[in-house]
Parts: structure tokens; C-alpha cells; sequence
């Protein structure tokens, strides 16, 4: 009885996200509910329930979770700021007159907007709006174009400061902490929001160019698909304005990433060296207002507290769930499967891509992550290869139809010539991209292990 009402439990909450009901609503209630027949039917101890405060109480006070608003704010103050307009506008008189070139300078000031904000729905519908019409107005090709603008503007769940590894981090350590329980020993060893930033930084860099190897091989096998433009539709190059668009988001991505990778900040207080940069960035750009201010601090509000209103409904869920013994069934249906942990890790994978066709990724880290991530995490697995993995495998979700995030946000911007199978088809080379970059990592490891140690030595 109690297997089932488990396994009730999670199809029940799947299956009412996808009727979208709000999730931290889902996730709470449906608890509660199923909590109750549990009791009713002697199968679920209340005590488990009692936990709750506790949990509530130490997710108010989670230093690592202060992040999220920080970065937030980070984000959509620079999406205010015209960064993305004057990097978008240089980039494109320097690559323009290239086959191609239009496409590639947007990789580029996606990967620079990604590495300076993070905010997926923000990089998304500004590029939209920025590159979009120019492009259709040159003469590429509708798929081609719209696929590029959705999938760069993904590169913020991947590229550090990253809220999707923020968000991993704090879940990843409580997983690391349960698995050590579960093993009987502790070690030194922990996993950071840090580590995920460091691990997840060449497997980012290495995307961004696996996407521009993309565009060159479409530009030069189908060259009427990606035109070349001509140097006065585009204008003289302006060093000098180039500079002053590329230096501003460098030195901000410098500084957070930097503090973090030296050591003399942790994640939360680099994600506060980012806000104050942001501020300033905006005020030296003559784009700081009172009332802007505002306009951000309302939207980061926002934001955060949904976050976490997830989290506590995910909380919540996590202790009925477990008291249905729902992990200990987890981890006796991975012990049984063929290819041990290998088995075990592949099933995980395949699951979170697919829920990632129906639900957000903060759904399926609050939901899917805490409930698989001690059990891999005791079979020997290690935490910061699997954080990185797993955020990579959760990016696609943004892109794959029917309710890709990415593809909703591009839809709003993108005219009504442009069908949206067509966006649909233009998303799908991008999605084969990021999938053969999941085998790449799973082959060598080191791609994503290499950099923290040789940071951390190992420890």
C-alpha cells in the first residue's frame, strides 16, 4: 500500500503540473492530500510531517539560497541597461559581412549575456526583439534563425552565474550529505554551488563553440540559408564602441567568476558583487533611474519568491514521499537494474529528459533531484561530475517541444509570418548539439571534473 501511494503521489503531481496549476500549489497540496490518506489508512506516520517547520526554518536561512535573488537582480537590472543592444549592435558590424556572421554574433553576446546575467526568459526575448527582424530582413532562414536566438539564449542554465546551479548546489549537498549516511562514512569532501560553477565552465565554453561549428558548416554547405551582409548595410566598424560595449559585461563576468575561482568569495557573496556591478554598470551607461530601480526590485521579488514557494512546496513533498518509503523504494528498484550504477544513472537521465519535455526544470530539481540524487550519489558517483551532467541534460528542456520555455519566450517576440513549427524545426539540431555534448562529458569526465580539482587539488 504504501508503494503505491508513492508512486501515486509522483504521477499525481506530474500529471497536474502539466494541467498547469501553479507548481509550488501542486506540490504542497497534493501532499498534504495524499499525507491524510496515508493516515486514514494507517499507512503514514504524522510524525514526518513535524520535520516541517525545521525545514521551513533552515530554507529562511540558507546562505547559498541568498544567491538566487542576488543574481536575479543582477540579470534583469543589466537586461534594463542596453548591454545587450550595444554588444548585439557591435558584434554584428565586426562578423556581419561574413556568411553566417550575423548568427555567430549572436552566439557570442549570448555566451556574454549568459555569463553576465543568467536569466534565460530576459537573453531570450532580447535577442528576439534585437536580432530577429534583421535577420528575417536579410534573408536567412527562418528555422536557422530562430533556432539560434532560442538555443543561446538557454546558455544561461549551463554558463556560470547559473540559478539552475544554485539551485542544484543546495539541493546536490543535502543528496551528498544523505548518501554519506546512507555509505556510513563522512568525508572532508563536499559539493558547493562553487564547485558546479567551476565544473560547469568548460563544458559551457565548449557548447558555445560546438553551436558556432554549427552555424560554419550550415553557412558553408547551405550558404542561402545564412547570407552574408553587405559592410553598408551594416555600417563602419567603430572600434572604439566595440571596446566599450565587450569591457563593461567582461569585467562583471570577471569579477564574479573570478572572486569565486581565487577563493576570497563564496558564490553568494560574488552574486552581491555582481548586483553592486550591475548598478554601477547601469548608472555609467546613463540607464539608472529610481524608477527603474524599482521596475527590477519589484521583478527580482517576484522571481525569488517563487523560487521559493517551490521550495517549500518541495519540501513538503520530500517528506511525504518518504514517508511512503518512496526512497528506499528508489533505491531498491536502481539496485535491481541491469549495468549497476551505470544502469542506475542512464534510467535517471533518460527520465529527467523526458519530464523535461512537459516540466520546468525548477519542477524536476525539486521533485526528481532529491528523490534520485542520494541513491546515485551512494553508488559512488561523483557529485560535482553528476551536478554538471544533470544541468546540462535539464538546458535541454528549455528546447524541447511541446512546452520548452525557450520557445515560448521566442514565440512572444517573433512575428506571425513565422509558424511555430518552424521555430519547432529550427530548435532541434540545437537540442542533437546539446545532447552530444552529454555523451562527450559522460566519456571524459575530466571535461567537467578537471578544472575544480586542479582548483581544489582534489580535496
Amino acid at each position: 500500500m504504501t508503494e503505491v501511494l508513492a508512486i501515486g503521489l509522483f504521477i499525481t503531481i506530474c500529471l497536474t503540473l502539466v494541467l498547469g496549476y501553479p507548481v509550488a500549489f501542486v506540490l504542497g497540496g497534493v501532499s498534504l492530500l495524499f499525507a491524510v490518506l496515508g493516515m486514514l489508512t494507517g499507512v503514514f506516520d504524522p510524525v514526518f510531517l513535524q520535520a516541517l517547520p525545521n525545514r521551513l526554518f533552515g530554507i529562511m536561512n540558507n546562505q547559498t539560497l541568498l544567491a538566487v535573488p542576488l543574481f536575479v537582480f543582477m540579470g534583469v537590472m543589466l537586461e534594463k541597461s542596453r548591454v545587450a543592444e550595444d554588444l548585439l549592435e557591435s558584434m554584428s558590424r565586426l562578423f556581419g559581412t561574413l556568411r553566417g556572421g550575423l548568427a555567430i554574433s549572436v552566439c557570442v553576446v549570448g555566451a556574454l549575456l549568459a555569463a553576465s546575467t543568467g536569466v534565460v526568459g530576459a537573453t531570450v526575448v532580447t535577442l528576439g526583439l534585437l536580432a530577429l527582424p534583421t535577420m528575417l530582413r536579410r534573408g536567412y532562414d527562418p528555422a536557422v534563425a530562430t533556432g539560434t536566438l532560442a538555443a543561446t539564449g538557454t546558455l544561461g542554465q549551463i554558463i556560470p552565474p547559473s540559478i539552475i546551479l544554485v539551485l542544484l548546489g543546495d539541493v546536490l549537498s543535502s543528496a551528498y550529505q544523505q548518501a554519506q549516511i546512507r555509505m556510513g562514512v563522512f568525508t572532508p569532501k563536499t559539493v558547493s554551488v562553487g564547485d558546479l560553477f567551476i565544473g560547469a565552465l568548460i563544458p559551457g565554453m565548449l557548447l558555445v563553440g560546438m553551436y558556432i561549428a554549427y552555424l560554419i558548416f550550415v553557412a558553408v554547405t547551405q550558404p542561402k540559408k545564412l547570407p552574408a551582409l553587405p559592410q553598408e548595410a551594416l555600417g563602419p566598424i567603430e572600434w572604439g564602441r566595440l571596446f566599450k560595449a565587450l569591457i563593461p559585461p567582461l569585467v562583471l563576468m570577471g569579477s564574479v567568476l573570478g572572486s569565486i575561482l581565487a577563493g576570497v568569495a563564496t558564490p553568494t557573496e560574488a552574486a552581491s558583487l555582481g548586483a553592486i556591478g550591475a548598478l554601477i554598470l547601469a548608472l555609467l551607461k546613463g540607464q539608472f533611474t529610481i524608477a527603474r530601480l524599482r521596475e527590477v526590485s519589484f521583478g527580482t521579488a517576484e522571481i525569488s519568491a517563487m523560487v521559493f514557494m517551490i521550495l517549500i512546496g518541495a519540501s513538503l513533498f520530500s517528506l511525504v514521499f518518504r514517508g511512503f518509503g518512496g526512497d528506499v523504494m528508489i533505491e531498491n528498484v536502481f539496485a535491481q537494474l541491469p549495468g549497476g550504477v551505470l544502469g542506475a544513472f542512464f534510467l535517471v537521465m533518460l527520465v529527467i529528459f523526458l519530464l523535461g519535455f512537459i516540466l520546468d526544470f525548477i519542477e524536476i530539481i525539486f521533485v526528481v533531484v532529491p528523490i534520485v540524487g542520494p541513491v546515485l550519489l551512494s553508488m559512488g558517483l561523483d557529485p560535482v561530475w553528476l551536478g554538471v551532467m544533470i544541468a546540462l541534460n535539464l538546458q535541454t528542456s528549455f528546447l524541447t517541444p511541446p512546452f520548452g520555455f525557450s520557445l515560448f519566450y521566442l514565440r512572444s517576440v517573433t512575428p506571425a509570418s513565422v509558424p511555430t513549427s518552424t521555430i519547432y524545426r529550427g530548435v532541434l539540431p540545437f537540442i542533437g548539439i546539446q545532447l552530444m555534448m552529454l555523451v562527450i562529458a559522460y566519456v571524459w569526465p575530466g571535461i567537467i571534473t578537471w578544472l575544480p580539482n586542479q582548483i581544489y587539488g582534489g580535496n
